[in-house]
């Protein structure tokens, strides 16, 4: 029986070839269906590990599975295996421009989040989870409502997450766009329109004149408003401000798909509120639910 939430059998079938077949060390795995549906379960409601239902099995297997698999990169392998299948699966028109919408979203941070190892080193026979280093303070910042974590990501025309970056709450926006774009890889059936590999569409935050240079020399075409103090900067400049960035407002429009991205990871309480302590822990559950996305 499948509880609401939990992997359906055509989902599984399209994951399980890329899990990691035995235990280490002369062991064997609890079912791995069983610990990604409780993984599921608990991001879902967002509750303690120890209040996972028994079905799922022993709460420390879950968690134990979904830092192990983090460590080992199981989760970013999944997702990629995924995408890729799905991307080769589709037939896009040849003749359009494939698009990228870019965002961000700060999320509340529970007092559980912080805490994680700083200081001290441990051997090298220790498991490798433990010897994690802190990335970025964990990519946990500090504001007048707490502790915040910022998510930036990528999403393709269909709001499907193609690529994500976490850093601490206060962090800006555009210095993490050539990051994000770096991860992205245009699909090899998608047209190309006068040169263009594909389009970014992104808010004013990313409206830098290094970013837009970055991306012209990349081939990628932009479709990201100036603000108003650039614009009337160029103005001011006269003919030397050069002529003004293309932008199209109908295309623009088609960026609503990455809030609605964003919207439906948030659906998942334990990602509307950060309560893991490691930044990679988090990010596995971001990329298990975006994972869904593309299932779905």
């Amino acid at each position: 029986m499948v509880h609401r939430g939990e992997l359906t059998d055509q989902q599984w079938e399209m994951i399980k070839s890329v899990l990691p077949e035995g235990g280490g060390q002369g062991g064997q795995w609890r079912d791995h269906r069983q610990v990604i549906n409780g993984i599921l379960w608990q991001a879902r409601t967002g509750a303690p590990w120890r209040d996972v239902p028994d079905r799922y099995g022993p709460w420390k297997t879950l968690h134990e599975r979904l830092r192990r698999w983090t460590a080992d990169g199981t989760w970013e392998a999944i997702f990629q295996h995924v995408k890729g299948n799905v991307q080769l699966a589709e037939e896009d028109d040849a003749t359009e421009l494939w698009e990228v919408s870019v965002d961000s979203t700060v999320t509340r941070a529970h007092q559980h989040a912080a805490g994680a190892r700083k200081k001290g080193d441990l051997p090298p026979s220790a498991p490798l989870e433990r010897r994690w280093r802190p990335s970025n303070g964990e990519a946990l910042g500090r504001s007048r409502g707490g502790l915040t974590s910022k998510l930036h990501v990528a999403v393709d025309a269909g709001c499907r997450i193609l690529a994500v970056i976490l850093t601490a709450g206060q962090a800006g926006d555009n210095p993490r766009l050539i990051p994000l774009i770096d991860q992205v890889i245009a699909p090899a059936h998608t047209g190309q329109r006068r040169g263009w590999r594909f389009r970014v569409i992104a808010d004013k935050a990313y409206s830098a004149r290094s970013t837009r240079r970055y991306l012209r020399r990349r081939r990628i075409a932009a479709t990201i408003p100036e603000k108003k103090d650039q614009l009337a900067h160029r103005k001011k400049r006269g003919s030397a401000g050069g002529r003004p960035y293309a932008f199209d407002p109908k295309i623009y429009k088609r960026r609503n798909v990455v809030e609605r991205a964003i919207a439906r990871l948030k659906r998942y309480r334990a990602l509307a509120s950060r309560y893991a302590k490691r930044a990679l822990i988090y990010r596995s559950q971001i990329l298990l639910i975006a994972t869904l996305d593309w299932l779905s």
